[in-house]
């Protein structure tokens, strides 16, 4: 059987790969037992386990108004403990999965594909524009490792995490389970695959599930700043599992 590392291993999203995962034996430590920004606890534990796959799941995220509160724990995070992770799959010579995010497109028109234009909105150093730019950060050191597959994922947890959704923020919203079921069946890709539902409004996608959420428009939102329209192609990732 295989073997993979997973970070972030006490969080939902890891529960999911957890519970879904059918073909790897998995290490999923959790922050205290892996603190991916201490280079020696990484190695320490590629030796120990001898992965054939690293999932890196970890990550400083949400609310994401801390992004902009707390600068130096997003960049020690997302991008320093993702490179400490690149450097350890480089030097160990062990697949990297990344977990990135649709925050890293521009935001404004929305459909982007794998090859589209990289600036996470609104283009300078407001609110949650430094989310985007951290994760962005952690994808430049895992391209350095050639074996590596970059997954861009736009998901939530389920049910519905809010009492209100925002009725004109579009993006490709799923939930972490539904996630979970589509990234095990693209680990053995390498490049980057963009990970998500169809395109729709926040809305529109929390009252599926919950008819009791409501509703608040971006201009209420006055903590961050919030891209528009995130909403990815995905069609490169339904040709991968139709294929399967």
């Amino acid at each position: 059987m295989k073997v993979m590392l997973m970070s972030g291993g006490n969080g939902k999203f890891a529960s999911q790969i957890i519970k879904f995962n059918t073909e790897y034996k998995i290490h999923a430590p959790s922050r205290s037992e892996m603190d991916i920004t201490d280079y020696k606890q990484i190695t320490k534990w590629i030796e120990n386990t001898k992965p054939d796959t690293f999932l890196h799941a970890a990550a400083f995220t949400r609310p994401m108004n801390k992004h902009e509160k707390y600068p130096l724990e997003s960049i020690n995070t997302n991008i320093v403990g993702t490179s400490n992770i690149a450097m350890a799959c480089i030097q160990y010579g062990v697949k990297l999965v990344y977990i990135s995010t649709d925050y890293v497109y521009p935001g404004t028109v929305g459909n982007y594909k794998e090859d589209d234009t990289l600036s996470p909105y609104p283009g300078n150093n407001d609110g949650v524009t430094k989310y985007g730019w951290s994760k962005l950060g952690g994808e430049c050191a895992v391209r350095m490792q050639s074996d590596s597959l970059i997954l861009r994922v736009c998901m939530c947890d389920h049910p519905f995490p809010h009492p209100r959704a925002a009725i004109d923020i579009k993006k490709s919203l799923m939930y972490n389970h539904e996630a979970a079921q589509i990234i095990l069946k693209l680990l053995e890709e390498t490049g980057v695959i963009n990970i998500g539902g169809p395109p729709q409004t926040v809305y529109e996608f929390a009252s599926q599930s919950n008819s009791d959420v409501g509703k608040i428009h971006t201009y209420e939102i006055t903590d961050v700043k919030i891209a528009p329209d995130t909403t990815m192609n995905v069609d490169k990732m339904k040709r991968i599992i139709d294929h399967e």
